[in-house]
């Protein structure tokens, strides 16, 4: 029988998936999910405290009399206030119940509810760190994080979830606000001149540019290094020191403590054994949070895969597939990211753009033609107005809902425009959402382009060091 070239294309192809397969089935030790599930919770129940003792819960979703809705999502609106409050210390319980492994599945999965709710109750709130918070607690909620023995494709899972966060952000360095003129970075250094022994090294021409490539050739290359055995004891100590230094100079609140610990999934996965056996020689219970090292005869009962091996591991290869168009989805889109924003959120673009703008709405009643001038202060609060300045989305949904307002309030037909000028990483402000377009009857919120304006064509200042 004559083979064809593609019953033999098949069978070539055929072999390296098996291949594969067979690895991400392999079993492996669970320490290191024991050991992430351990120290995550924990994280997770800090962080929800601090939005319970610093008033967070009040001013992000109490207080505001309007809340900016993702697409799809306008029908989700908070719970009063004590219920709010109450949902924040549930959220923390559940995080301490999934570090401890108190109903553990029942326990993630019900912490990565609330949280996405949360994130989902306004636009303005969005953070890249609660965002990776949510899909790392739902990955939890379906791994065997209590077992001693796993499937390693579950530790390339969290890998790759983690190493997607850097390679996106560096990839999103690779433009020339941020290689060739040091911005935004130049703007945030300059403002921290006053800090104890770095503030000087800030106030030279050079210290931006330093700092942007050297954040840029971190996020492209931190994966690969911390991958390798041999550079791994190198890599982990820098990101540590990169980490560091970004909680010093930013106010991103938990972000560089959880990339530092889930650094750790790139470790072999028994490396918490070994200082488990250190400490728990003091202290004796780190051994049983981990569980017993698995014998021999474990891993042999494991290593036959399961009935439902093939269908985790695609619905694992359609996560990932997700988490890689989801950043890439801006390439759909025409214009400037940084500019339109279409294609921002959840694509890791992490630090890259300082935006101010000036926004006034202009109402126009039609019957008298009177007109309105209405400051954004009116519906939102302080951080409100700063997120929504610069977002086009978020100018048409205050629009819709101003324009709302003065038909409730008896001016029957109206108008609504924007008067607003925005600034990109230090560039003279220019005009941004087309002043002549009626933002009350624009309903696509696919068509944002069309209303922003042509970004600034000048660089941005301080476009070479001073040699």
């Amino acid at each position: 029988m004559i083979r064809t070239e593609p019953a033999l294309a098949c069978r070539a192809l055929r072999e390296p998936v098996a291949r594969l397969r067979a690895h991400l089935l392999a079993p492996v030790d669970a320490a290191w999910l024991g050991a992430f599930r351990v120290i995550f919770g924990v994280l997770l129940a800090i962080s929800m405290g601090r939005f319970l003792a610093y008033g967070w819960v009040d001013g992000f979703f109490v207080e505001p009399r309007f809340h900016f809705k993702y697409w799809g999502f306008a029908w989700v609106e908070p719970l009063p206030g004590p219920l709010l409050h109450a949902l924040f210390a549930l959220l923390l319980v559940l995080a301490l119940c999934m570090a401890v492994g108190l109903f553990y599945r029942a326990a993630a999965l019900s912490f990565a509810l609330g949280l996405t709710y949360v994130q989902l109750l306004d636009v303005t709130t969005y953070l890249n760190h609660y965002y990776l918070a949510g899909l790392l607690a739902f990955l939890l909620a379906v791994a065997p994080a209590t077992k001693a023995v796993v499937a390693r494709g579950w530790l390339w899972l969290f890998r790759f979830q983690v190493g997607v966060v850097y390679v996106f952000a560096g990839l999103a360095k690779a433009e020339s606000d941020w290689l060739l003129h040091a911005q935004p970075l130049g703007i945030w250094l300059g403002a921290a001149t006053d800090l104890p022994v770095l503030g000087a090294l800030f106030t030279e021409p050079w210290a931006p540019f330093l700092f942007s490539w050297c954040g840029f050739l971190f996020d492209t290359s931190i994966v690969p290094l911390l991958l390798w055995d041999r550079t791994r004891r190198f890599a982990f100590p820098l990101v540590v020191v990169f980490h560091a230094l970004t909680s010093l100079l930013f106010p991103i609140g938990m972000f560089p403590l959880i990339m530092v610990l889930s650094a750790l999934v790139f470790f072999p996965p028994d490396w918490p054994r070994r200082p488990a056996g250190a400490v728990g020689a003091v202290f004796g219970w780190i051994p049983r949070v981990l569980g017993s090292p698995p014998r021999v005869e474990s891993l042999r009962r494991h290593g036959a895969p399961g009935r439902f091996a093939t269908t985790a591991l695609a619905l694992g290869a359609l996560y990932c597939a997700t988490q890689l168009a989801l950043p890439l989805r801006f390439l759909v889109y025409r214009g400037n990211v940084l500019w339109d924003e279409q294609g921002m959120r959840f694509s890791w673009r992490v630090m890259l753009r300082a935006k101010g703008g000036d926004t006034t709405f202009v109402v126009r009643r039609e019957r008298d033609q009177r007109v309105f001038f209405v400051s954004p202060r009116t519906y939102l609060t302080v951080l409100q107005e700063s997120e929504m300045s610069s977002q086009p989305d978020l100018i048409l949904q205050l629009a819709h809902r101003i324009h709302d307002d003065f038909v409730a309030r008896g001016h029957g037909p109206v108008a609504v425009h924007v008067e607003s000028r925005v600034s990109l990483n230090g560039r003279r402000a220019v005009p941004f959402i087309d002043p002549t377009l009626d933002l009350a009857r624009v309903d696509d919120a696919f068509s944002l382009a069309r209303l922003v304006l042509p970004p600034p064509s000048a660089d941005p200042p301080h476009t070479r060091p001073v040699l």
